[in-house]
């Protein structure tokens, strides 16, 4: 319950609404605790009286009274629905914008299945519950509270036979509250391990087929809907205990009543009417307490859902801009790494990167190479500030990137990044991503220059054509030839290629390098490569080793000196024997 009220700003503004639905609502129960003592008017007064005319007379205070409380609960309905709708409006639009803030790190620990169910499944409980008190759990207990001083100004003496069993029951009900928050907390994790399997499925479709994997997967699914399946039916078993131990006290408490109740009437010290009245009373004030009992387990599952939600919105972006941190208007000047540090999980996993010096002048193209592993890729994700170096400084300008604001940062930075993403759109939209208000002529001029314009011209709609989700009616290198057209239109003063033409053929690749070559002068470049041919023209080749920088120079001068760079010449493009020129 405590996460579901560290939520309450999220209701600020709508309090007017929310007040005028609770309003509405205490008028509502107000009229209904009217209807019992009418109807001991129409026995006592009318009936056995002989009073016709205070039975009809009654009666139509009754009719105006039911009449009066439908309208009063039907505004009270539209009210709370479109306070908890805008809650959860509000709730999912700060999950998304707190998702995009966080850093490459932030996203590693919060899996994108997780994310998915906050965003979802989380929010909507959320969202419910708090529909659910402005029409039923606030009604509940000023029902019950009501009841029972309308009880106890009917007959104080059977009051206080049922004021021990409202005790019972409500620490009943706040002994089993406990255990199912901490059930359905378990819930909402089984269903995340499940979201994530399933995410991973759909996006691995072809994957699996390809290695004939589906059993495997299948098995993989199953675990964990069965886990999520047995979780939940512990929950709902003690659910089900709930319900008739509660069902059973009240009947006890009714039979107890009656009986006092019947002896009162039959001695005199009870009219018929009051006893009426009473046991109305008694039925209203069972009805939030069967209410209670209701909802005890959505209350349960939003709490947990709210403590969820609350941890993505109070998780801080590992990387953020320091106060004074500026603007960066040009990142054309000279880049240095200087003794520069990284590893993954803060520290408690062995150094990605350990150690690395070097220096990269403006225009410059720098090629990156290494064996899988060898720390490529971790390297220029430190330069936009994807991830933080743990130790030592990365510099453009002359100043540490972490005296930048990001956004400027990361906007003069253009990255082709290695695994290529297309957004559902047209390839235009997909291209002018980054630079939304691109011209026409931008456009085709950056699809010329990733040498896809020829290609998008033989689609059906052509530059409208529309990608599929993650680019499924693409070929992986028309996707990589769109990635590269989209960074290079945004004219970035820094170009991170990260194995961006590995699905293209090696005519097109040359095309591309002579284009980027005319192109990108005076740009600085940082490319990472499969193929050596894609590197042989680069100012400067660095040699990965372990994290560390194993050799720098040019191709000439490491195909002279480096053994390691000597193998992997000789494995691509070697004859038998290593050539100098």
């Amino acid at each position: 319950m405590k996460s579901l009220l560290r939520l309450k700003d999220y209701l600020k503004p709508y309090r007017f609404q929310a007040i005028l639905a609770l309003v509405l609502l205490a008028l509502v129960v107000a009229v209904d605790l009217t209807i019992p003592r009418l109807i001991q008017r129409v026995i006592d007064d009318g009936i056995s009286a002989g009073r016709m005319d205070i039975v009809l007379s009654t009666g139509a205070l009754m009719i105006g009274a039911t009449l009066l409380s439908a309208l009063f609960s039907i505004g009270n309905s539209i009210l709370s629905v479109r306070v908890g709708e805008s809650l959860g409006r509000d709730l999912r639009e700060s999950l998304f914008r707190k998702t995009l803030s966080f850093s490459f790190e932030n996203l590693d620990h919060l899996q994108t299945g997780q994310l998915l169910v906050r965003l979802t499944s989380d929010v909507n409980t959320t969202q419910q519950v708090v529909q659910m008190f402005m029409r039923i759990g606030t009604r509940a207990p000023l029902l019950g509270i009501g009841s029972l001083l309308m009880m106890y100004r009917t007959s104080p003496r059977l009051t206080l036979i049922f004021v021990p069993i409202a005790v019972l029951i409500t620490v009943l009900i706040s002994i089993f509250a406990g255990k199912l928050q901490k059930l359905f907390l378990a819930v909402q994790k089984k269903l995340d391990k499940l979201n994530t399997v399933l995410q991973e499925n759909l996006a691995g479709t072809r994957v699996i087929k390809a290695f004939v994997r589906q059993a495997f997967e299948n098995k993989r699914f199953n675990t964990a809907n069965v886990n999520l399946m047995e979780q939940t039916i512990e929950t709902s078993r003690l659910m089900a205990v709930l319900m008739p131990a509660v069902f059973m006290i009240l009947n006890l408490g009714i039979v107890a009543v009656i009986w006092f109740g019947g002896n009162a009437a039959m001695s005199s010290t009870l009219t018929i009417g009051e006893l009426m009245a009473f046991i109305n009373y008694l039925t209203t004030t069972m009805v939030p307490m069967l209410m209670l009992v209701m909802i005890i387990g959505v209350v349960a599952a939003a709490s947990a859902s709210a403590s969820r939600i609350l941890e993505v919105l109070q998780t801080q972006p590992s990387i953020q801009d320091q106060e004074a941190a500026r603007p960066l208007t040009s990142a054309r000047g000279r880049i240095s790494f200087e003794n520069v540090r990284f590893n993954y999980d803060g520290g408690h996993s062995q150094d990605v990167l350990e150690d690395v010096n070097f220096s990269v002048e403006p225009g410059e193209t720098v090629a990156i190479l290494g064996a899988t592993g060898s720390g490529k890729t971790t390297l220029i994700n430190l330069i936009p500030r994807f991830y933080e170096a743990k130790q030592g400084q990365i510099k453009i300008n002359g100043q540490d990137v972490r005296e930048y604001q990001q956004e400027s940062l990361q906007a003069r930075i253009g990255v082709v990044m290695q695994e290529t993403v297309l957004f559902s759109g047209t390839i235009r939209d997909n291209i002018r991503y980054g630079h939304p208000d691109a011209s026409e002529e931008e456009v085709v001029a950056a699809a010329r220059a990733a040498e896809a314009h020829d290609f998008i011209h033989t689609l059906p709609d052509g530059y409208d054509t529309h990608i599929n989700q993650r680019g499924t009616n693409l070929s992986g290198g028309q996707k990589q030839r769109l990635a590269l057209a989209r960074a290079l239109l945004i004219k970035p003063d820094i170009l991170i290629l990260d194995d961006s033409t590995s699905a293209v053929d090696v005519d097109t690749e040359a095309r591309i390098q002579d284009t980027l070559e005319k192109l990108l002068y005076n740009t600085t470049t940082f490319i990472i490569a499969q193929r050596i041919s894609s590197v042989l023209t680069a100012d400067k080749i660095l040699i990965l080793n372990e994290g560390r920088i194993h050799a720098v120079g040019t191709h000439k001068q490491l195909l002279a000196s480096d053994p390691i760079y000597q193998e992997i010449y000789q494995s691509q493009l070697g004859n038998g024997s290593v050539n100098h020129d």
